[in-house]
């Protein structure tokens, strides 16, 4: 069974999300740069997925959109690194929020065929962090990521 997700706050400004995967970090890694696979756990069985534009590369950007019910989000923004199955640092606009972006700092490591995986979210601001953290966001990621480590494991068995 994989470790729950953890959320800390190491800083005023961050928030720090940790989580380990039943996957091979490869897998894992393609679940958030290919776009197929990426729709089919993002929506957190919370939203209808309507948008997936990546351009995974160092200045690419990309573009997520869902519609659920009463509410629509967008997400954008661009890759400021790329190292495939290491690393991802990423700027995020929320559109519900578009005056506090965020930089993104996803590793991934692996160790015994498991993944772990650490998101490190960079905010401008004490009250822009706080604000997410309010959100409802930790419960949202933490059922995406149950459907990321299935989508993984469905994956491996593929391979």
């Amino acid at each position: 069974m994989s470790k729950k997700m953890q959320v800390s706050t190491p800083t005023d400004t961050t928030i720090l999300i940790t989580r380990d995967f039943d996957a091979p970090r490869h897998l894992v890694y393609r679940t958030f740069t290919e776009p197929e696979l990426l729709r089919r756990w993002w929506h957190a069985n919370r939203a209808e997925v309507t948008a997936v534009e990546m351009d995974v590369r160092v200045g690419g950007r990309y573009r997520y959109a869902a519609r659920g019910a009463g509410f629509e989000m967008e997400f954008t923004g661009e890759y400021r690194e790329v190292v495939p199955d290491e690393r991802l640092v990423s700027t995020e606009v929320f559109s519900g929020a578009p005056d506090y972006p965020a930089l993104n700092t996803t590793t991934f490591t692996e160790k015994d065929g498991r993944t772990y995986l650490e998101l490190l979210i960079e905010h401008t601001s004490k009250t822009s962090r706080d604000m997410q953290l309010a959100s409802g966001m930790e419960d949202g990621l933490a059922d995406a990521l149950v459907l990321l480590e299935g989508v993984a494991r469905e994956l491996a068995h593929l391979t």
